[in-house]
């Protein structure tokens, strides 16, 4: 019912999809800065290795795009922020409804003792 690496991996997801989501949004401001390379953000292997290992906990690592730019330098795809955006909202809601249901039954767990 309470597994500790699962509750640790289910953190260590939101941590990482809430970094995306301010990553994201920081690309989309910066959408017309010259010179501006995007942020790309990335856990899932990390956190992958770290539930098979009996963990759990896995930090997000924040890098800069090497994609094409445009002629200003900057390489902020609009599109692909776009879709990455709802992508990311869309696991975060999994990933919270997930840690929600673990600890829906834990109380529910706790009332019955």
């Amino acid at each position: 019912m309470f597994d500790s690496v699962s509750v640790r991996a289910l953190d260590s997801a939101l941590d990482g999809l809430a970094m995306r989501q301010r990553a994201s949004a920081d690309n989309v401001a910066n959408l017309q800065t010259p010179g501006y390379r995007a942020r790309q953000v990335a856990f899932e292997d990390a956190l992958t290795r770290a539930v098979e290992r009996g963990d759990g906990a896995a930090p997000a690592t924040v890098t800069r795009s090497l994609g094409a730019t445009r002629e200003d330098g900057n390489n902020v795809d609009l599109d692909t922020e776009t879709l990455l955006q709802i992508e990311t909202n869309l696991r975060y809601q999994v990933a919270t409804q997930a840690m929600s249901g673990t600890f829906s039954s834990v109380r529910t767990a706790m009332r019955t003792s």
